[in-house]
């Protein structure tokens, strides 16, 4: 009996001793820990399309003291891949796409829109033989005859089915220029936030362009999401961007990457036409006017940044 209560009290020293030691490992600050991040790979080096996104990441982290590496995938991850790896918690533990209800059930989403809304406003890529279909365009229905081209698996492509758009699905991004160089599809919107780098990478087609007069624009936001059971990452994420937001380093990042389309495209000198976003979540900070910009104000190049950190 004495030899029983000798190893009772000593299994009761041992739990209060591993209780003891996992309170202290709670109280260890993020600081202490060193994270590895691994996002996914572009499609080649010269897709321009991360590089804010991970600025901003970096941005980020660098506001929260953190220690961590920043790597690609091993392998290339299109968008649909990338969300089903994630979701299983393999390859990656972050990426940046496009929210809707769907993704926020299966990913945990950090919900500060990292392009302040600009993926929402979509100017056209068109090949310049196709130019004339657009110039007598003034309200949605005469966009019935056209043919838009979207990724299969973008929420941007149910966005446009919902609002009457005839819609040509393709694999992946390449395909699509391809059909826009074959003329295939009649145009392919991109966010105000994309466009330019797109326009200037060397493989794309000479006789792809911009279109000079119209913009779609529905509410969408691209978040940053990391696996559900990876709350301690989207926290410290998402501290490090409010930070950036508070400081102002937010804007000045965002300014410097995205001010030469914004005067390039002007959308405030563009023929808007207005969709639902059906797929939007109700949880979508809309009202949080430091989160977003509103590009259909005329902005001055001497003006930029004074007007895009308003608010």
């Amino acid at each position: 009996m004495a030899l029983y209560r000798f190893k009772s009290k000593a299994i009761r020293r041992s739990l209060r001793l591993l209780t003891a030691l996992s309170a202290i490992a709670l109280t260890v600050p993020a600081q202490a820990a060193s994270w590895s991040i691994h996002y996914p790979r572009p499609i080649n080096e010269s897709d321009s399309r991360h590089e804010y996104p991970l600025t901003l990441l970096k941005l980020a982290l660098s506001k929260t003291g953190v220690r961590y590496t920043l790597k690609p995938s091993e392998r290339i991850l299109l968008q649909g891949k990338s969300i089903r790896q994630l979701k299983e918690n393999r390859e990656i533990n972050i990426l940046w796409v496009m929210t809707d209800s769907q993704r926020e059930k299966e990913l945990l989403p950090i919900r500060i829109p990292i392009h302040k809304g600009l993926i929402g406003w979509r100017v056209f890529l068109i090949n310049q033989d196709f130019a004339h279909k657009f110039t007598d365009i003034n309200e949605i229905g005469d966009f019935s005859s056209l043919t838009v081209l979207q990724g299969a698996e973008w929420p941007d492509t149910k966005i446009l089915q919902s609002n009457g758009f005839n819609v040509l699905t393709v694999s992946d991004f390449p395909e699509a220029f391809n059909r826009l160089e074959l003329k295939q599809g009649d145009f392919f919107p991109r966010a105000v936030s994309e466009v330019m780098g797109e326009l200037e990478a060397r493989s794309i087609s000479p006789d792809i362009v911009l279109e000079p007069s119209l913009v779609l624009h529905y509410p969408a936001a691209m978040y940053f999401f990391v696996n559900r059971s990876n709350p301690i990452m989207a926290r410290l994420i998402e501290t490090g961007l409010r930070r950036a937001l508070e400081d102002g380093s937010f804007d000045n990042i965002f300014v410097t990457h995205h001010r030469k389309a914004l005067l390039k495209v002007n959308v405030g000198e563009r023929k808007v036409f207005t969709l639902e976003n059906p797929l939007l979540p109700k949880e979508t900070p809309l009202d949080d006017k430091a989160l977003w910009f509103d590009p259909q104000r005329h902005v001055p190049e001497s003006s930029v940044n004074a007007e895009l950190t308003k608010d």
